[in-house]
C-alpha cells in the first residue's frame, strides 16, 4: 500500500454502469512476523472511490497509517481516463501518485517522491461484470523531491487489475500488480502485488444489506519495502487481516 510504508498503484477497470466506494480497515502482520519491520505500522485504513460516465472513468483511493500514538503518514492516488472506443475497452489514462510518511523515532515528516503517469489502458469484463480484468502501459515521470535531495527522473509501469466473484456473490479475489522501473534499486526494477480475498456477508441468507466484507490481502513485494535497516532491496509476503464496508 505504500511508498515506504504504503500502498502504491492501484486503478480499477472503467466498466459501465458500475460504481464501487469502499472503506477499509487492514491489521498489517509484518511487524509481528519479521523482525526486520517492527517499525511498521500496524493498521491502514483506506477509502476507494470508483466512478464511470460518459466519457470515461475517475479513480481515486487514500490509505492512512497509523501507530499507537497517531498517524504515521499518508497516501493517495488519482486516475482518470478517457474511452478511445466505443465499447470502452480501450482507453487513455492519466494519474497521480503521492504522499509522506514520518520517522518512527525523530517524528519528521517526509514528503515521498510525487510522480505523475500517462499511457494507455485495456479493459475487460464478462457479461455479467462478476469477472474483470485491466492492463495498463503507462511513462512515469518522478519529480525532483527537495526534501531528500532526490533528482527528477521518468521511466514505465506496467498495471494488471483483476477481479473474480463467485460462489453466488459470497467470495471476491481482486487485486492488481505492478512493476515499474527505478534507477535507484538493484535491477532497476520495483514488483509490487496486492492480492484480496474477501468474504461478503451480504450474500449469506438473513444479511441483505449488511454490506461487510471480512478477508485478508497479501503484500507482495520486491525492492519496495523499507525495513528497519533504512533498506529496500528484499522480498516480503505481508498480510493483512481486513474489513471492509461497501456503500
Amino acid at each position: 500500500m505504500k511508498r515506504f510504508y504504503m500502498f502504491v498503484s492501484l486503478t480499477l477497470s472503467a466498466l459501465a454502469f458500475v460504481r464501487a466506494q469502499n472503506v477499509q480497515l487492514h491489521y498489517d502482520l509484518g511487524h509481528s512476523l519479521n523482525g526486520k519491520l517492527s517499525h511498521r505500522p500496524s493498521v491502514t485504513t483506506t477509502v476507494e472511490m470508483f466512478k464511470p460516465d460518459r466519457w470515461g472513468s475517475t479513480f481515486l483511493f487514500t490509505d492512512i497509517d497509523y501507530q499507537r500514538d497517531g498517524v504515521a503518514g499518508a497516501y493517495w492516488e488519482f486516475a482518470r481516463e478517457l474511452n478511445l472506443s466505443s465499447n470502452r475497452q480501450w482507453a487513455a489514462h492519466v494519474e497521480y501518485n503521492g504522499g509522506l510518511t514520518s520517522d518512527e523515532d525523530t517524528w519528521i515528516a517526509t514528503r515521498f517522491q510525487h510522480a505523475i503517469l500517462a499511457g494507455g489502458a485495456w479493459n475487460w469484463h464478462s457479461g455479467d461484470f462478476s469477472k474483470t480484468f485491466s492492463v495498463q502501459a503507462m511513462y512515469k515521470y518522478y519529480f525532483r523531491n527537495r526534501h531528500y535531495g532526490a533528482k527528477a527522473f521518468s521511466g514505465f509501469q506496467i498495471t494488471e487489475v483483476w477481479g473474480i466473484t463467485f460462489a453466488k456473490k459470497l467470495i471476491s479475489f481482486n487485486g492488481f500488480c505492478d512493476l515499474w522501473y527505478d534507477p535507484n534499486v538493484d535491477g532497476n526494477l520495483i514488483l509490487l502485488a496486492e492480492p484480496q480475498l474477501w468474504v461478503n456477508l451480504n450474500a449469506l441468507k438473513g444479511m441483505k444489506g449488511v454490506n461487510l466484507s471480512i478477508g485478508t490481502e497479501v503484500e507482495l513485494s520486491n525492492n519496495f519495502v523499507w525495513n528497519n535497516d533504512g533498506r529496500h532491496d528484499k522480498f516480503y509476503a505481508i498480510p493483512t487481516i481486513a474489513a471492509k464496508w461497501t456503500f
